[in-house]
């Protein structure tokens, strides 16, 4: 492995492909420090270091964007409105006739469908900017933006060019994450986020070394103990989601022959590999927005006159707290839920029956057609058990992390499943550019 990092550094097209995705990669942390007018840096830490819903939801997207949530800078958006879009693109797809077709396309028709999920993104940013700052706002008692409203007349101008700019932001932030994916190595966009997740890392570690220290009465051995735990559990933890992520399921297939003018085609067997975990991390993404849209709407209400209302606020905001004992319950049962959901939407789009058909492909003792769909549908909801247990696991153990060591691991689960799918991503296509230029790659 070594070897292949020293040849892909040697090589001067791989060289400049990397140093160039550094470069976009520092101008998007660069960016990310840029702060839109008039934000109010006290207010923000206080929200983003509360335990209610509106804190978690920030937090979350804070993630997405790469820490500028943290800074409220004009990258606070991030990609989370593009991603928004695509999610909302793909779940489409089945329902329109239209989008279906522009799906079976090809090339032409997959352009179409990123032209239209580019358009969305921009009311979605719009959108998302206005909501993240209303919600802001309302959730701590000095507004992080005073100045932001349409409200007062002379709030007008500074109100559209916060929102102009943080739209801008999420626009600038997919073109370098486009960049990326055409100029440089790996996925642009999975990058960005990677970048966000991995700059957070010693904040982390100097948090939990301060913590650790003030449980071991200012110990430097409990802080050396105490992280060395934690990066034992994050090791683990990669480890795992490695073996899960790779994992999959191959079913046979055998192609007929085929004769065409003078020419015998086909005649050849193969696999289908069926992927343990088809849905990655979009279920964490669904299963944490339902489950914190409650309490965040209860928010609104906790200052009510009327007191049946404010306690029943009140109330659902402590259910739906992470402090709750029955929220990591609902998490864990949500994931399993949304996995379940997106994998069958997946699924569908992917339309391997029909594939096999047309290609004259079909798996040994099942007839081709509606037999063929039940049985690889029967073996997507096994595999799929496992797959959402086991991002189930990944999503309750900060908080079971939490439980025994009143503290936070140094990446978050979500992030780290980010982390390595990126990483792995990147492997793959740097062994794949060395493959082509006959070197060794990293898998011997």
């Amino acid at each position: 492995m070594i070897e292949a990092l020293k040849n892909a550094v040697t090589l001067p097209d791989l060289r400049r492909k990397l140093l160039y995705t550094l470069l976009i990669l520092i101008i998007y942390r660069l960016a990310a420090h840029v702060p839109v007018p008039g934000v109010d840096q006290a207010a923000l830490n206080q929200l983003l270091g509360g335990t209610g819903g509106a804190s978690r939801l920030f937090n979350l997207l804070d993630m997405l964007s790469g820490g500028a949530v943290a800074r409220f800078s004009v990258m606070a958006n991030g990609v989370y409105p593009y991603v928004t879009a695509t999610i909302i693109v793909q779940l489409l797809q089945p329902i329109i006739p239209a989008l279906e077709r522009l799906g079976e396309e090809g090339e032409a028709g997959q352009q179409k469908l990123n032209q239209w999920t580019y358009l969305m993104t921009v009311p979605l940013g719009l959108l998302q900017a206005l909501g993240q700052i209303r919600l802001v706002n309302a959730g701590t008692t000095t507004p992080v933006l005073p100045n932001f409203g349409f409200g007062s007349p002379q709030n007008v101008l500074s109100t559209t060019s916060v929102l102009v700019a943080m739209t801008a932001g999420t626009m600038f932030a997919i073109w370098l994450g486009e960049l990326i994916s055409e100029q440089g190595i790996g996925n642009g966009l999975s990058l960005i986020i990677f970048s966000g997740i991995v700059a957070r890392v010693p904040q982390n570690l100097i948090s939990t070394w301060t913590q650790a220290q003030a449980l071991g009465s200012g110990g430097v051995g409990m802080g050396v103990l105490m992280i060395g735990i934690f990066l034992v559990i994050t090791a683990l933890t990669m480890f795992v989601i490695v073996v899960v992520q790779e994992g999959e399921r191959r079913i046979p297939v055998q192609y007929g022959k085929r004769v065409r003018g003078m020419k015998m085609y086909g005649g050849q067997s193969t696999h289908i590999p069926l992927r343990i975990n088809t849905a990655g991390m979009i279920p964490l993404i669904f299963a944490q927005s339902i489950l914190t849209f409650p309490a965040v709407i209860a928010q609104f209400f906790t200052g009510s006159q009327s007191p049946g209302i404010a306690g029943f606020a009140t109330t659902m905001m402590n259910f739906f707290s992470a402090q709750s004992p029955w929220y990591g319950l609902l998490y864990f049962l949500a994931v399993v839920g949304f996995t379940y959901f997106y994998t069958d939407v997946m699924v569908q789009q992917q339309d391997l029956p029909g594939t096999l058909k047309r290609q004259g492909g079909f798996i040994p003792g099942i007839r081709p057609g509606r037999r063929t769909e039940e049985y690889i549908n029967s073996i997507y909801r096994r595999i799929t058990l496992i797959g959402a247990l086991f991002l189930g696991g990944v999503a309750v153990l900060p908080y079971i992390v939490d439980l025994f060591f009143r503290t936070q691991l140094l990446i978050t689960s979500s992030g780290l499943l980010i982390v390595v799918g990126t990483v792995l991503d990147t492997m793959r296509q740097l062994e794949a550019q060395l493959l082509m230029r006959h070197y060794e790659g990293f898998i011997k």
